[in-house]
């Protein structure tokens, strides 16, 4: 159990042997009542720092969006692409998660927009302090996108709430169709799942319409958008959500 994210903190682990019920699994000795504890705490504290960044994103008209996957889903390279397309209509800034490193920093630098890392060493996900601090350094513009590029990981990310405006779940056909059957918290929690890598379809085993059909059971209001971020197709719907979800935040007069 992961005792800093509270990532087991609604259901218990289970193990189960095929044609058999599940079995909860407990580790003996272990104060798990305690451990419940320390996770309401930490999650608690992490919504009050999330509801602060609401509240500047929405003073600010900021299209905050946490872009959530497994890794080498290809958020990085869809990023890159929808900063040049987008930079000279509107600012785009960027808070990159990771371990370790500045490699997908340095990325997101050389296409000119606004950069800040985040590495979270041992951490498996950004929480919304760390999205607090960043902010900071970064200052977003006001009426511009900003996007949140999380740890990959489809797990620990999905209980933390991190102000965003929309969180959109990225899912590439590399990996397997049924991913949002065995981590539905993500799916349940995204308002948007982007299917990547869509030019590698008839390479892979893939079913494209079975992976809706399952994001749909956990999340029956889930859009989806099909594109190849490094072919290009299908980046146009992608990028007009964009603006449009972004327009919507500006008052008219």
């Amino acid at each position: 159990m992961c005792t800093t994210c509270g990532c087991s903190a609604d259901e218990p682990a289970s193990i189960t042997l095929p044609g058999q019920p599940a079995r909860p699994l407990v580790v003996s000795g272990a104060p798990q009542k305690q451990f419940r504890v320390l996770e309401r705490n930490v999650l608690h504290k992490n919504d009050q720092a999330a509801a602060h960044n609401r509240q500047h994103f929405d003073s600010s008209q900021v299209l905050a969006i946490n872009l959530v996957s497994s890794p080498g889903s290809g958020k990085t390279t869809l990023l890159e692409k929808t900063i040049l397309a987008l930079k000279e209509q509107v600012p785009v800034y960027v808070i990159e998660g990771d371990q370790q490193t500045m490699q997908d920093a340095n990325r997101i630098q050389a296409t000119g927009a606004p950069v800040v890392q985040v590495n979270t060493g041992n951490g498996c996900h950004l929480d919304a302090d760390m999205v607090h601090r960043a902010l900071h350094a970064l200052h977003p513009a006001a009426q511009s996108i900003l996007v949140i590029e999380n740890v990959g990981n489809l797990v620990c990310p999905a209980l933390f709430d991190l102000g965003e405006t929309y969180r959109v779940v990225v899912m590439s056909v590399t990996e397997g169709d049924d991913k949002p059957l065995k981590y539905p918290n993500m799916f349940e929690s995204a308002h948007l799942c982007i299917i990547n890598k869509t030019d590698l379809l008839p390479y892979v085993d893939f079913k494209v319409e079975q992976a809706k059909e399952y994001a749909l059971r956990v999340n029956h209001r889930l859009q989806f958008i099909e594109l190849s971020a490094t072919k290009g197709a299908g980046m146009e719907n992608w990028l007009n959500w964009l603006k449009q979800e972004q327009a919507a935040l500006i008052p008219v007069n």
